[in-house]
This record gives structure tokens, sequence and C-alpha cells, in this order.
């Protein structure tokens, strides 16, 4: 059997890159997709050694800072792949990567991080954040998004299964492409966090620097908690405005090597987490760590942390019954919120979020358990298609 896997874009390591590496570990043979491939030396590990057959935008100078402008050629760049050869294509989809064309024989699994959420329900704030929600721009982008939009819904006919990495995404294909999915969470790396019990006194935020995951308001609430401190570790394009606004309680790191993430996840006292994820992987890993989890409660953060005084604290299954807390919630993504969050985790009893509670929720995420869902899926999937 021959494997095609499609991932929409190779430029970093992240948690959809995460996704990928199991998918190559579980088919060694597949031959990788990509639109560009511009991963630095030193985080290629991930590709399992595959150098992956690319499009016309490989050949763009400097296109690994530019490619998200070109989101409307990326429909077409996508179909010129030629998987007329394979009988099992993976799509790894957060773009465009579900819109290869296949044919009736071959059969086509899309394990979904989220459809192109730019085009579909946060249109309006991504046009913000980039500046285009007036003016002639405006237009423009809102035209194209607008086709995008078409393509997306009618490409989504080409996947035989869908797989959503989170009930909230499976959610978000229905609405958009009205088609069912089964539910596999991502797998976590759990095993790489060991359980730290004794806690040091700062909170750490941990991620890429890019405008959704709103670390500017973490500065910002902790510019009003000036005895409080946080430490901030990742890379990214808002890496040097956040750097210069920062208050003297915030350190801003930038990448640091793994082990050195780990451990600073592990000491930390809280993970402060204020993105709107589809599912949110770094949670996870903080609590492995037994780190505890204020979060943004919305969006995937409802399946990864159990919040204090939540209704999920009480959603066990009977023979679970009440599941413990591993931290807790805010519900706006506002610098107030943020602030009053940290305020409410530090007047918390003693014992009611501990690391062992931690760490046993995130265990249940781990890498094994996602490769034994989704090869199992996979194979329904081919049995499914046989002729």
């Amino acid at each position: 059997m021959k494997v095609a896997v499609v991932h929409d874009w190779c430029v970093t390591y992240g948690g959809a890159e995460r996704v990928l590496e199991r998918i190559l570990d579980m088919y060694p043979e597949a031959d990788l997709f990509s639109l560009i491939d511009k991963v630095p030396d030193g985080q290629r590990e991930f590709m399992r050694g595959k150098q992956p057959q690319t499009t016309f935008f490989q050949k763009i100078p400097n296109i690994e800072k530019h490619y998200r402008k070109l989101l409307a050629l990326m429909p077409h760049a996508v179909e010129q792949f030629d998987l007329s050869g394979y009988d099992l294509i993976i799509s790894s989809h957060y773009s465009v990567a579900k819109g290869v064309i296949t044919g009736p024989r071959q059969t086509h699994v899309c394990y979904c991080h989220s459809p192109m959420r730019y085009a579909w329900d946060m249109q309006h704030s991504a046009l913000a954040d980039a500046g285009l929600n007036r003016g002639l721009k405006s237009i423009l982008a809102r035209w194209q998004l607008h086709h995008l939009r078409q393509w997306d819904a009618r490409c989504a006919n080409n996947v035989d299964v869908f797989i959503a990495n989170s009930s909230f995404v499976s959610d978000r294909i229905w609405r958009c492409y009205r088609r069912q999915s089964t539910v596999i969470p991502p797998p976590v790396d759990v095993a790489s966090f060991a359980l730290q019990s004794e806690k040091d006194d700062y909170y750490i935020s941990v991620g890429r620097l890019v405008t959704y995951k709103k670390v500017d308001l973490l500065l910002e609430a902790f510019r009003q908690l000036p005895e409080k401190k946080l430490i901030v570790v990742g890379d990214g394009p808002e890496l040097t405005a956040l750097r210069a606004k920062a208050p003297s309680n915030v350190e801003l790191l930038g990448r640091q090597p793994f082990a050195a993430m780990c451990e600073l996840v592990a000491r930390a006292r809280a993970l402060v987490f204020a993105a709107y994820e589809d599912f949110g992987i770094v949670p996870l890993e903080a609590q492995a760590a037994g780190t505890p989890v204020i979060a943004f409660g919305s969006g995937g953060s409802l399946e990864t942390v159990v919040g204090y005084g939540s209704p999920q604290e009480h959603s066990g299954s009977s023979e679970r019954g009440v599941r413990p807390p591993t931290g807790l919630f805010f519900y706006q993504q506002s610098v107030n919120s943020v602030r009053d969050a940290i305020n409410r985790f530090e007047q918390l009893p003693a014992g009611t979020i501990t690391p062992e509670n931690c760490r046993e929720h995130a265990l249940a995420f781990n890498g094994e358990r996602f490769d034994v869902e989704f090869r199992s899926r996979v194979e329904a999937a081919l049995s499914d298609r046989r002729y």
C-alpha cells in the first residue's frame, strides 16, 4: 500500500508537527507533501529524515516570512500535487491540506486540527488583528475569504473520513462542512515531563508569540500584580514588541531548549494560558509536570483542563465520580479577567489542586493512546473503501 501524508506547511515544530511526527512513525514508508519546507536544520527531527515534495511556493525568496500573505494562492498550489499513485492519503489539515485532489479508489483520511479559523468563525477578529477591518484592503480581503470558504467547503467532499482533535473542532467541522468526525485528541509527550511537587514562586507562559495567543494581556495583568513574577518562553513575530512593553516583573526568555523549557514549566506555580485554542497541548504538558493551569475558559481548554468550580469538575463517569480540578478558568480575554483569575488561584485552600491530580489527568492524553486510536480509525476507513 502506497501512503501519502500531506501537511500544510513545514516551517517550525509546533503542535500540528507533533501529530505529523506520530503519523510518520506509524507509516514510515509514506511520502511527505507540503506547500513549503523551511524548517531550520536543528528542528527537522520530526520529519524523520524525509524531504517533503513542495510547490512553487518553495522557490519564492523569503517565503517562510510571507507565506500567510499568499493565502489566496494556496488552494491552487495544493491541487498541483499528483497523488494518483497512492492508495491512502492522510492530510494533516489546518489550512488547505485536505484540498488535494483524490480519486474514487483512494482513501483520504483527514486529521483536522481545525477548519481555517480566519476564514470561518474568526474572520472578523483575524481581520481586525491584521488591520484589515476597514477600507479598500478590507474589502479585497473579505472577497478573498469568501471565495476561500466556498473552496474549503467544496473540497471537504474529497475526504472520506474526518478525525477531529477535539469535540470543539468536531463541532466546527460540522458547522463548516456538515460532516461527522471522530474525535482523537493529539498526542502529548507526557513522558518528557517529570512530576514536580515543589514549586517556585513564579508563573509561566509557553507558546509561539503570535497575536491570537494574547500574551500581551498577560503582560498587562502582571503589570497590575507587581509582586508576582511571570516568565514567558517562546519565539515569534510578537517577541520584539512584547519585550519593548514588558514590565519589570515579566521576563521574556525567547525560545529555549526543550529540557530547559520542561524544567521551567515543572517548577512554575501555574501556567497562564490566554489563547482561544482548538485544543492546546501546552496546558497538558504543564499538567504532566504537576503544574496547574489558569486558562481562558473557551474552546479546547474546556477539554484539557478541569476547572475548579466549573461544570466539568462534576462531569466524570460514574466509575470515576467527581473529577478533581487541575486549574481554573477566566471567561473574558481581558486584563482584568486574567488578573482576577490569578488572585482567585492564590486564594484557593491548600490541597485544592494537587500536582498528582494534574499529572493523572494529563496521562490520559499520551502518545500511545493516539497511535492506537488513529491507526484503528484509518484501518476502518480502508476496510470501508476496499473493492
